[in-house]
């Protein structure tokens, strides 16, 4: 087949910052690559074009999301692709560095690039002898490269040094080749911030600090020193992922609860998640409720926050799309999802309500402020005198938290999720500040601290 650039199609998860990629192989046929267990978006682009997926790839076994490749097996007869050094415990077609497999016109190349974990392929995408691109995953990806420390602390080092050696193997590929990387922006995997998810090679050797570091200590150093916390949820999904998540056998579904029924769902050790956004729950909400907001980034912090074996109870509002709940927690690997309710529901039948204040930058005064921001961010600029506490490792220190604290992150939503943390834990007379340290700095005419 003749390949044009609408054959490849990148399929963006904007809240884990990463891409899948379906590709039209021309005879009906399609490649995924990377998909995750939400295959929404990825039917509906095959839908439209008619195809079924003959090939799932996967380049590593994710830490961050649910594979669907056992799913597209399973419904489209799909074969799987997988590094034969991950050791998957389902039917799969192993490869190892050099492996080829046939796509009907085109070719899939299995080039050994371990570093972001052990077992780590790229997949190089050749049309007879042409290089049209590769597939990176976590190796080299829009800027830099994906972390080394997912298999812990004390593996960090070698796998830099290997991520060193697997960049420089792709620099090697044409500078035309096109990078379709995994990971991008707004993934803890992790990548710096731009809109870019794709690029070149040539254009990475151009425009890539790590590749242009002048030797393998360098790269190691610059490597390491760039990497932040990750979710809690990274340290278990990889070996779901190994063993096979569960076939889901229909489209799963949200029921509805009453309050009493939530009440024997709490004395069985459930946890009530407000999905509703941030005004609602400060202006009412269940005792002991956790705020995650429904927005992009739900899964990154319920997966962060919460355990996954237990039930969990969702406060919704009118209107919330119960779908995109369900899918983002079974991305992720929540499966004890018991309902929802309204909190009118909840009031109706006499339930206890707690508040918590909103204040606007103005209004902060001299009350001791939380930054619940990640490191990073908090470097980068940050109200002076303030304490920071990641929002990851808030439940941990809830005690280092002042009294009063006025809580903060960058508009609002993880402040009202570290403050719904701090109210089960106890803590009460907090508030809420809808903004951020550029809100506050331009409020008060002060200027924001650099540093930790």
């Amino acid at each position: 087949m003749g390949f044009a650039d609408d054959h490849l199609i990148p399929l963006v998860d904007a809240g884990l910052g990463n891409s899948a990629y379906l590709i039209d192989l021309g005879d009906g046929r399609a490649l995924a690559v990377d998909a995750s267990r939400d295959l929404r978006a990825l039917r509906e682009v095959a839908e439209r074009r008619g195809l079924t997926v003959a090939f799932a790839a996967d380049t590593h076994l994710h830490a961050d999301f649910l594979t669907g490749a056992l799913q597209l097996a399973a419904d489209d007869g799909a074969t799987v692709l997988a590094p034969a050094a991950g050791h998957r415990a389902f039917p799969h077609s192993s490869l190892a560095d050099g492996d080829e497999t046939d796509l009907g016109g085109l070719t899939l190349r299995a080039l050994a690039t371990p570093g972001h974990t052990d077992e780590h392929l790229s997949f190089l995408l050749l049309d007879g002898a042409r290089e049209l691109g590769v597939f990176t995953g976590g190796s080299l990806i829009v800027g830099s490269a994906a972390r080394t420390d997912l298999l812990g602390a004390a593996r960090a080092e070698e796998l830099a040094r290997a991520q060193y050696r697997s960049l420089r193997r792709l620099a090697e590929l044409p500078d035309a080749a096109a990078v379709w990387p995994t990971h991008g922006a707004g993934s803890y995997c992790s990548a710096p911030p731009g809109a870019e998810r794709t690029t070149t090679i040539g254009a990475q050797k151009q425009a890539n600090a790590l590749l242009a570091a002048p030797d393998e200590d360098t790269f190691v150093r610059d490597l390491l020193s760039s990497l932040g916390s990750y979710p809690a949820y990274f340290n278990r999904l990889a070996e779901t992922n190994r063993r096979g998540p569960s076939i889901l056998d229909a489209a799963p579904s949200l029921p509805t609860l009453s309050a009493t029924a939530v009440r024997e769902l709490i004395g069985q050790g459930a946890q009530i998640v407000d999905v509703r956004p941030l005004p609602d729950f400060a202006a009412g909400h269940i005792p002991g409720a956790v705020s995650i907001p429904l927005r992009d980034q739900f899964a990154t912090w319920l997966g962060w926050l919460l355990p996954d074996d237990i039930p969990l109870v969702f406060v919704t509002a009118p209107g919330q799309d119960l779908a995109e709940l369900t899918w983002q927690a079974l991305k992720i690997g929540y499966e004890r999802l018991a309902g929802h309710l309204t909190l009118d529901a909840w009031t109706i039948d006499d339930g206890e309500q707690e508040t918590v204040e909103l204040l606007t930058a103005d209004r902060v005064g001299d009350r001791p402020v939380l930054d619940v921001r990640q490191q990073a961010e908090r470097g980068a600029g940050h109200i002076p005198d303030s304490i920071g506490i990641e929002l990851g490792e808030l439940a941990a220190h809830a005690d280092e938290a002042p009294s009063g604290a006025v809580v903060h992150c960058g508009h609002g939503e993880r402040a009202m999720t570290a403050a719904s943390l701090l109210q089960r834990a106890g803590r009460h007379r907090l508030a809420v500040l809808t903004g951020g340290p550029d809100d506050w700095a331009k409020a008060t005419g002060h200027a924001l601290q650099g540093g930790a």
